[in-house]
């Protein structure tokens, strides 16, 4: 048997320190394998890094709803700050595409039946490697703060999405309903209570900044974008004499989606008909079927579902006209920032231009029917008009929605 110091093993010992000191500058990133290793931090080689646990209802569905695309592109942004992404889906679950985006991104997925058993100690094992939690959603946050809270000294931020107490309240004073008048005060007791007990808590305008603040001026709260993007468009279509039709886009899962839609296609659109057939092009997934039976492509109504991202840019880029016709709501809507994004001239309301500063610089505001209907029968054979408005909307979001100005409103919240 060979002895240390000789024969072979003095030569593996030899290669080992030449090894070393060829590969020492790529060694130093590395969990020396001494003691009791940490996994946590060595499998992803993240020394150095900090750790951030993102947690939300599932994996980001980007291409499915507008919550989802916020989530996704923070993500992003957290990750290209040099930042370490662990992510946990409340529901668990491997969906794919979505999970393989995040894992290509070198976010850990937290998913399956066992880490569902065992989040809780999860948790709590690795607090020393965590620098801190952010969490999204009411309904979703709430599962988790007191927890975090009572069982780690770990800083948590909140992103709320929306206010969904003050979404509800809009939609009873314009329904009346008193379930949406409870709904309302149940949530208004919950995010409150998730306010206070946050570290800071992130919300997409400064409108619902300033309604939490005139409740309790105490409450930590920042107007922080949900919509941004890392680069822009460059092929957007400027000639306006090849563009034609109306484009409505938003998910149907979303209330106040359905109501636009309807009350477009009943109170408004009717008034556009005479002379020259015009085409109103509705995109958006879980259709509800009074939607879904309005489809007729005859009359120039077409009721289009979901549909892919490459088949949303080509429908921005080839229509003259997008339609934001919202009754109610809280908040900047994110399809009206994504379709500034895309360059896009927009007709809207002003529940659709809320929380958007300089909005009527950018886009066409309007309110009732016979307003919204004489907008668009002027604005739409106005192909100069329509192009100055492409125009400033890319200029707009350049300027309100990269990924380097969200960055600077929280990086003092993520760094500290």
């Amino acid at each position: 048997t060979d002895v240390q110091g000789t024969g072979l093993k003095r030569y593996q010992i030899e290669n080992t320190e030449k090894l070393k000191e060829k590969w020492k500058e790529e060694l130093k990133q590395q969990f020396e394998n001494v003691g009791s290793p940490d996994p946590f931090r060595a499998r992803e080689r993240s020394r150095g890094k900090k750790i951030v646990l993102v947690v939300d209802h599932y994996v980001p569905t980007f291409d499915r709803d507008a919550g989802s695309r916020t989530t996704w592109q923070y993500l992003q942004m957290l990750v290209k700050q040099g930042f370490q992404v662990k992510f946990l889906g409340d529901n668990f679950a491997h969906e794919e595409p979505y999970t393989t985006a995040l894992q290509q991104l070198g976010i850990e997925v937290l998913y399956g039946q066992e880490m569902q058993v065992g989040i809780w100690e999860w948790i709590e094992r690795h607090e020393r490697d965590i620098h801190l939690v952010y969490l999204n959603r009411p309904h979703i946050a709430s599962k988790y703060i007191d927890f975090i809270q009572s069982r780690t000294g770990l800083k948590v931020l909140y992103y709320g999405h929306d206010l969904h107490f003050l979404r509800e309240r809009r939609e009873y004073e314009l329904t009346g309903d008193p379930e949406k008048r409870e709904s309302s005060d149940y949530w208004k007791s919950v995010e409150l209570s998730l306010m206070h007990k946050a570290d800071m808590s992130f919300y997409p305008s400064e409108v619902e900044c300033e309604a939490i603040r005139r409740i309790d001026p105490g409450i930590r709260v920042k107007a922080l974008t949900a919509y941004l993007w890392d680069s822009f468009p460059e092929d957007i279509e400027t000639d306006y004499e090849r563009r034609e039709g109306l484009l409505f886009v938003g998910g149907f899962a979303h209330p106040p989606n359905a109501d636009a839609v309807l009350w477009f296609l009943d109170e408004v659109w009717p008034k556009l008909q005479g002379g020259k057939k015009l085409n109103f092009y509705i995109v958006g997934s879980k259709a509800p079927e009074e939607i879904s039976a309005r489809h007729d492509p005859e009359h120039g109504v077409h009721v289009l579902g979901f549909v892919s991202d490459e088949e949303l840019r080509s429908l921005y880029n080839r229509c003259r006209l997008v339609v934001v016709p919202l009754r109610y709501g809280a908040g900047v809507k994110g399809k009206v920032i994504e379709a500034l994004y895309y360059g896009a001239a927009v007709v809207t309301s002003s529940v659709g231009a809320e929380g958007i500063p300089g909005a009527e610089e950018v886009m066409c505001i309007a309110d009732h029917a016979d307003a919204l209907a004489e907008a668009i029968r002027s604005l739409y054979p106005d192909s100069a008009a329509l192009r100055a408005l492409s125009l400033r909307a890319q200029q707009y979001v350049r300027e309100h929605n990269s990924m380097e100005a969200a960055w600077k409103v929280v990086a003092e919240d993520f760094l500290s």
